[in-house]
């Protein structure tokens, strides 16, 4: 459907994803029953690769997109619907009147609607200040690597205790990440860049021997067990929060917009708000 507004293909790809041990099969083999998935066969391709790869479990309907180019892809659509997009301004605070944001404030001066809707990630509690009352969201470290190879040289999404390689179309390969509790410092370390490294060497050692298209990090929005707050501020009656999705934002993306849609147009929600609601 974006491809139809938009000119930048975010790729999306239904690659696939092998899950290395260990992980709990019994219950892996129930998720999967309970959603109507069930188990698929290996395709030889992967096994080939991958000698553990027949130990593991295969994702056949795993599907990815290329974050950046998702992005791009969303402006683009936004734009030629009419939204005004404005950019390199950073928003400082609220301004409040009683029970509602009367508007940003910002260093290009202050911002008015009549809703808001707060999108900021692991800086969510900062932007509210006072009003970030019992709202779980921290920074989360995440460092990366990135490597080239031939398009092709890895054919799916790989996963192994938290770690997982990522192939795009072109070939680069896609290497992490951490999970760093150090604040709002988006510093690479050099332990990070070895472990990492190892991890890929463990899988494709040709590829570990070769140097890093690119080494960086990046902070998510941490939250509880991953959950997002997708929901009404309790006090503001017109600040509307879309934070905490933690290492999955791009994943719950679509479904946590359209939650949010409904809240904001007071529509009944297709997906049970209740779990999203802001903490107690």
């Amino acid at each position: 459907t974006l491809r139809q507004s938009a000119r930048t293909d975010p790729e999306y790809r239904r690659t696939g994803m092998i899950v290395l041990p260990p992980f709990d099969a019994p219950a892996a083999d129930a998720w999967l029953n309970e959603h109507g998935l069930g188990t698929e066969s290996l395709p030889p391709a992967v096994a080939d690769i991958l000698p553990d790869a027949r130990a593991g479990l295969w994702l056949g309907h795993v599907a990815q997109v290329r974050n950046p180019r998702i992005l791009r892809a969303l402006r683009e659509a936004c734009v030629s619907a009419g939204v005004a997009i404005h950019e390199m301004q950073e928003a400082t605070g609220l301004r409040s009147l009683g029970e509602r944001v009367s508007g940003i404030i910002t260093d290009a001066g202050l911002w008015s609607a009549d809703d808001y809707v707060l999108t900021t990630g692991a800086w969510s509690t900062q932007l509210l200040g006072s009003l970030s009352e019992k709202l779980p969201v921290r920074p989360v470290r995440g460092q990366m690597l990135l490597y080239a190879a031939a398009p092709g040289r890895l054919p799916c999404v790989v996963y192994r205790d938290g770690a997982y390689l990522v192939p795009r179309a072109d070939g680069l390969i896609l290497a992490g990440s951490t999970l760093e509790e150090t604040g709002f410092d988006k510093s690479t370390t050099e332990q990070a860049f070895a472990d990492i490294r190892a991890f890929v060497r463990s899988l494709l050692p040709d590829l570990a021997d070769s140097e890093p298209v690119r080494h960086w990090a990046g902070l998510r929005p941490g939250s509880p067990d991953n959950i997002p707050i997708v929901a009404r501020h309790p006090v503001l009656t017109n600040l509307y929060l879309n934070t905490g999705h933690f290492r999955y934002g791009v994943t719950m993306a679509p479904a946590s917009a359209a939650l949010l849609a409904d809240l904001l147009l007071g529509r009944r929600p297709e997906i049970d708000p209740t779990p999203y609601a802001w903490p107690d």
